[in-house]
């Protein structure tokens, strides 16, 4: 079985910093279960590829073993497909060869391991109990473009018809160490099936690895059943922690957050500005439908299910807590039909590909990609500019230069410590130009609150247009 990851980041063969192996030489590692092989096909400055080559031996995997009547075993054993398509062995060999890759570490390009490169991975031959669909529905909302080709049984006899097993290529920009993670929780679920025994051991080995993206996949519970073989007490615990994992409390935690960062803007009146800054761009733009990407506890959605010109207002949040504190704020029981019918909320996480997102006028991310980590950021670029392409894209972010006119905070600290960054004006006009121009967006700049001649306003917000 073969896996090959490439890269066009310059200098490409960085990769070998990444992986820890050397462009130059071709290395070889002894595995339980047969060899693994590294070499370079192409390591140029404008293009590096690094192959993983796995030799299956399906003897050795056998040998010794007594079947439960005490027989050998059977033909099948020994042929299978086993040695040629991806599975639970590649994911193994992901983890002994590339472990420190794995791990997100590299001792001379520590700030290139955290950065988001462009990634293609192409496998040979990927085992797939569900169909192409099952792989767009497992990487996608990832952030992956997805490529996949039915391989024929035999070439050399089309009538035979189409094997089970699919060429695939996977692309992005993110880390090298998310694209290695994902491919080890999900070419087993892909094959649904381990070569080995599965217990408590694999239970925490699924949390550790799907730390930060599982919880909120849409197809979570799937992935944890297949890789977890079925096993129903590994499987309820492992959905068990993998909800426990969010804010016990959220709707305390959230609450004591929002007014902590609510005390410090609250005499400048921002959030209030905020709203009004973003409701007048949504009718500038001519938006009748719009959805508010992270609307939290529904401040906005407030304000335009007030409004007339609003034909249709969705909210979706990552966090149903959240969801239902947007409810109890705008009661849709309470009010006329008419207006009911207008709004609608739903769970989302916004780095993943999601149909819903699509068919509105304008797209609202108010105080949302602070909140994301930096490695994330391309997939949310993805999510909204790419796969939900509203008319209309309206953000906020704070300025994080005006953070020094807030007596209450201290240096170096940011409004709120759910955000994960806050950026310069600079910082923020260079990410969302670059994201407008790669997306076929154009950007325009706007302040919100009283604008400091050294430091500018308090929140800087941009308006993409297509």
């Amino acid at each position: 079985m073969l896996l090959s990851i490439t890269t066009a980041h310059r200098p490409a063969t960085d990769l070998g910093y990444l992986l820890m192996k050397n462009p130059a030489r071709c290395q070889s590692f002894d595995l339980a279960f047969g060899r693994a092989h590294v070499f370079y096909p192409v390591a140029e400055e404008g293009r590096c590829t690094a192959a993983l080559l796995l030799d299956l031996d399906p003897v050795g995997l056998v040998r010794g073993w007594k079947g439960p009547t005490g027989d050998s075993g059977t033909l099948g054993q020994y042929v299978n497909d086993r040695p040629y398509v991806s599975s639970s062995f590649l994911s193994v060999a992901l983890a002994r060869v590339y472990g420190s890759a794995l791990k997100g570490q590299s001792k001379e390009r520590q700030d290139l391991a955290e950065a988001a490169i462009p990634l293609e991975a192409a496998l040979s031959a990927v085992p797939c109990r569900g169909g192409d669909r099952l792989l767009m529905r497992l990487f996608e909302p990832l952030g992956y473009t997805v490529r996949a080709e039915r391989l024929p049984l035999d070439k050399r006899f089309p009538a035979w018809g189409e094997s089970p097993f699919f060429a695939v290529t996977l692309s992005a920009t993110c880390r090298l160490r998310d694209l290695l993670t994902h491919l080890y929780v999900l070419l087993p679920v892909l094959d649904d099936e381990k070569h080995y025994w599965v217990g408590e051991d694999e239970l925490e080995k699924l949390l550790a690895r799907g730390e930060g993206w599982l919880s909120a996949h849409p197809e979570r519970d799937l992935i944890v059943s297949r890789y977890l073989k079925r096993q129903r007490r590994l499987v309820r615990e492992a959905l068990e922690r993998l909800v426990a994992d969010e804010d016990p409390d959220p709707e305390a935690t959230e609450e004591v957050q929002t007014r902590q960062e609510e005390a410090l803007e609250e005499k400048i009146s921002l959030n209030e500005q905020r709203i009004g800054a973003v409701v007048a761009a949504l009718k500038q733009a001519g938006a009748r439908r719009v959805i508010d990407l992270g609307c939290g506890e529904g401040r906005l959605l407030q304000a335009l299910i007030r409004d007339r010109e609003f034909d249709r207002v969705v909210g979706t949040d990552v966090s149903w807590r959240a969801l239902e504190m947007a409810r109890r704020r705008l009661d849709p029981e309470r009010l006329p039909q008419k207006v009911k019918d207008r709004l609608d909320l739903f769970q989302g996480a916004l780095t993943y590909r999601d149909s819903r997102f699509a068919g509105f006028d304008a797209a609202c991310a108010i105080e949302v990609i602070e909140h994301l980590d930096p490695g994330r950021l391309p997939a949310f670029e993805r999510c909204v500019f790419e796969f939900a392409r509203p008319s209309t894209i309206v953000m906020t972010t704070p300025n994080t230069e005006f953070n020094v006119r807030f007596t209450g905070l201290a240096a170096g600290r940011f409004r709120h410590r759910d955000h994960r960054f806050e950026w310069t004006r600079d910082e923020f006009q260079a990410w969302a130009s670059a994201a407008g121009r790669h997306f076929g967006y154009s950007a325009r700049f706007l302040p919100v609150g009283p604008v400091d001649p050294e430091v500018g306003p308090p929140t800087q917000m941009v308006v993409f247009s297509r």
